[in-house]
């Protein structure tokens, strides 16, 4: 047991605070602590116990009693989403006119969906009857804080997965360039002569030499003239006559009327 003001003095020396944390005991009790601290670190507690704190809902799926076998699998996916989230479902199976006189093929549907869906849900509620209704409900096996973190964890693998753009590039470069050879340098290999082939055909005979020919004389150089370049005279062109044509009236304008003939003198009589 401490005195107030020597607990007081011993929080001041210490730069800390003097924190009551049991106000009711006999004698209260203190602590010395960093109340911000403190502080902060109960509201991080709170938030995650609020953020794994999950209230499991309850989904509802409905079946009709003559169900097609794709919709029956389609509707099966739903279920297992539902059940893999951590949440109950509610099956129902709605009978129509004289379905209603067959209940027992409801209840062999709702057996079926349940031993289907055995590895995530367990019937907790066992079929029953509600009017022209038949209900089951189907509870998680494990709980929805559970599937939470599995789900967080999931994708947090997959984001660790993916690659940002830039990285892709430059693994690609840096695979670009090490795929390509490197120049060595060309090593001269020393020339080894061939030997010669032996000689298996005989020589053939020289040609016998020919009588000599004589020279042509050449001709003096006073004898040949160079040959003169007269001017081209040129030849009068004579201009072809102009043929006249006819002219055609422009379009639109009127054309003059002909003449008419006079009438003789002798016709009148």
């Amino acid at each position: 047991m401490v005195a107030t003001g020597v607990a007081l003095k011993l929080a001041q020396d210490a730069d800390l605070d003097l924190v009551e944390v049991a106000p009711d005991a006999r004698p209260p009790v203190a602590k010395l602590m960093d109340y911000g601290k403190f502080k902060y670190e109960s509201d991080m507690k709170a938030r995650e116990a609020r953020r794994n704190q999950a209230n499991t809902v309850l989904k509802e799926i409905r079946f009709r009693l003559k169900i097609d076998p794709h919709d029956y699998g389609t509707k099966k996916g739903h279920v297992v989403r539902f059940l893999e989230a951590g949440d109950k479902v509610k099956v129902m199976i709605m009978f129509r006119g004289r379905e209603q006189s067959r209940p027992e093929m409801g209840v062999r549907l709702l057996q079926r969906l349940a031993e289907d869906v055995a590895d995530l849900g367990f019937v907790e509620s066992m079929p029953k009857q509600d009017g022209r209704n038949m209900t089951m409900v189907l509870g998680p096996v494990k709980k929805k804080a559970d599937a939470k973190v599995e789900q967080r964890k999931r994708s947090s693998e997959i984001n660790a997965q993916r690659k940002t753009k830039s990285e892709a590039k430059a693994e690609a470069r840096a695979q670009a360039g090490s795929a390509q050879p490197t120049a060595e340098p060309a090593t001269t290999e020393p020339e080894v002569e061939a030997p010669e082939a032996p000689a298996t055909e005989a020589a053939a005979p020289a040609p016998a030499p020919s009588a000599p020919v004589e020279p042509a004389p050449a001709k003096p150089a006073s004898a040949e003239k160079p040959a003169e370049a007269k001017p081209a005279t040129p030849k009068p062109a004579t201009p072809k006559p102009a043929t006249p044509k006819a002219a055609t009236p422009k379009p639109g304008t009127p054309r003059p009327a002909a003449p008419r003939p006079k009438p003789s003198p002798r016709a009148g009589r």
